[in-house]
């Protein structure tokens, strides 16, 4: 396949008399929920394209949905199933056989290094890092071609969400999906992304790498938002 894996075209989606996003174009990114909510066809733009590999998105389409995975922030895990049937929620109701199931759970429960025992687990048996663990899984369980996470380390200690970043960051390059991460931390965009988008107000404020944004803001705005990452280690008073 060639061009990117997701695209948005001059995208805008508004609430009510208020304009909450765009217009924006970018292909493949960062950006905030209503972006990721485009890019899974949870709903769809009043103006403008989304595409997602090469061909332009249906939010009616579920079987293309299907080839987007999502993790979002706490896991968003039913709380009466265990981690194990959480994962393969979609699998099972897809009719997948046992012998598939298992082999697949096996496979992404290392990846996403998760104990076996904690797959017998409910979610409030979980640890936050555990359950994040699980959503992993979950949203790669069918294989897709993209993988899009909304904040998924947000309301993880430091120690935890350093211990993920590390662990997201082999699994990335691991699976070699097209990945879109939102978060407000630059430094952790700086450490799993390739390509950085920071947005305000609902467009593209600028897009390059990091060390684009440190050495050659767009704006005064991105300046500010560079210098208040203190997690960058920028220098400065401490």
């Amino acid at each position: 396949m060639s061009g990117p894996a997701v695209e948005l075209r001059a995208v805008e989606r508004r609430y009510g008399s208020g304009q909450s996003v765009g217009p924006v174009s970018l292909a493949v990114g960062a950006g905030k929920s209503t972006l990721l909510r485009l890019l899974l066809g949870l709903t769809g733009p009043d103006a403008g394209e989304v595409r997602v590999l090469g061909a332009p998105l249906d939010p009616r389409d579920h079987a293309a949905r299907q080839r987007v995975g999502t993790v979002v922030q706490g896991g968003g895990l039913f709380p009466h199933l265990t981690a194990a049937a959480n994962a393969t929620l979609a699998a099972r109701w897809l009719g997948w056989d046992r012998p598939r199931i298992a082999a697949r759970l096996e496979a992404l429960a290392g990846l996403a290094r998760l104990p076996p025992d904690a797959l017998l687990r409910y979610p409030s048996e979980l640890s936050g890092g555990q359950a994040q663990r699980v959503a992993l899984a979950r949203a790669l369980f069918l294989d897709p071609e993209v993988l899009l996470l909304d904040e998924p380390l947000g309301a993880l200690d430091p120690l935890t969400r350093a211990e993920l970043q590390d662990d997201l960051r082999r699994a990335f390059a691991e699976v070699g999906k097209a990945v879109v991460l939102v978060t407000h931390d630059l430094a952790e965009a700086a450490f799993l992304a390739q390509r950085i988008v920071v947005l305000r107000d609902g467009r593209v404020a600028q897009e390059g790498t990091i060390d684009d944004l440190v050495s050659s803001p767009a704006d005064p705005f991105v300046a500010r938002f560079v210098r208040a990452q203190r997690s960058l280690h920028l220098g400065g008073d401490t």
